[in-house]
């Protein structure tokens, strides 16, 4: 009876401690999933602007909205930073001059390629749609697959780093071109957290510039310089080796560990009866 009353108590206080942080696991996906994971200030000011090439993308806040004039025909380039962890999701809206411009329809699409220049597929979204004639819009979608702290070096994962969108039209008739367009980016990624954990992590993000800058400090010489990337994660790089399977892990070991104990009362009986004498 005492060692019942026993794990019952253990039972209470086990599942007590663990419940907290279940709970705690359990809801923030959650909350990270019900709003985009960078939250920039009202100060930050959206880009007005696109380039023209990798080296020239104009860098952009994941939540913001930037814009950029163009011409039809044109290769408009962005940049922006995606942290192990996350699933980037890039909107694109080209606002498409008059239909009495057009001469015929118009094909656009959108790309996005890691720091490697790897061109990266899309886990779904419309990446590539054609305008009619009479359109005034075409809007673009592009999610990308779960960026993941580490990968083997032949494989095409997504890593973390700097990420570049490449926006313009591929089925363009010759009179349409250079025709004046008004463009729309905005970047949201979804935290999917400790299901995507993998064990390892990068020395250093994919971004421009960082190899150079690593090797100037290691040589203490100024011959090497480079220019990186201003724009990171909110946080940081947070590439390593926590997550929130760690919380899951520990959680299953002490349940294990109290289905180990249930199971060992339930079959050891009671004891010798007390009607059997000790030598017997």
């Amino acid at each position: 009876m005492r060692i019942r009353r026993m794990l019952s108590t253990a039972a209470l206080l086990a599942g007590a401690a663990v419940a907290p942080a279940l709970l705690g696991a359990a809801a923030s996906p959650a909350v990270a999933d019900s709003s985009p994971s960078a939250s920039p200030s009202d100060d930050d000011a959206a880009p007005t602007e696109a380039g023209t090439s990798f080296r020239t993308a104009t860098e952009i806040e994941q939540g913001l909205r930037a814009t950029a004039s163009g011409s039809a025909g044109d290769y408009l380039y962005w940049s922006f930073p995606a942290d192990a962890g996350q699933r980037p999701t890039v909107k694109a809206t080209v606002k498409l001059p008059e239909a009495s411009r057009r001469a015929s329809a118009e094909t656009w699409q959108i790309d996005v390629y890691d720091g490697l220049r790897r061109r990266q597929a899309c886990q779904f979204g419309a990446q590539t749609r054609t305008a009619a004639t009479d359109a005034a819009s075409v809007e673009l979608s592009c999610t990308l697959r779960t960026v993941r702290a580490w990968s083997e070096t032949w494989a095409n994962d997504p890593l973390p780093g700097t990420y570049y969108i490449r926006l313009t039209a591929t089925g363009l008739g010759a009179a349409d071109l250079g025709l004046p367009v008004s463009t729309e980016v905005q970047v949201d990624s979804k935290d999917i957290g400790g299901s995507a954990a993998v064990d390892g992590s990068l020395a250093e993000p994919l971004v421009p510039g960082i190899a150079t800058t690593a090797e100037k400090s290691d040589e203490e010489s100024d011959s090497a310089t480079a220019a990186l990337s201003s724009l990171e994660p909110d946080d940081g790089w947070t590439s390593g080796w926590w997550s929130d399977r760690w919380v899951w892990t520990a959680a299953g070991g002490v349940l294990a560990a109290l289905a180990g104990i249930g199971g060992y009362a339930l079959t050891r009986g009671t004891g010798r009866p007390s009607r059997v004498p000790p030598g017997a």
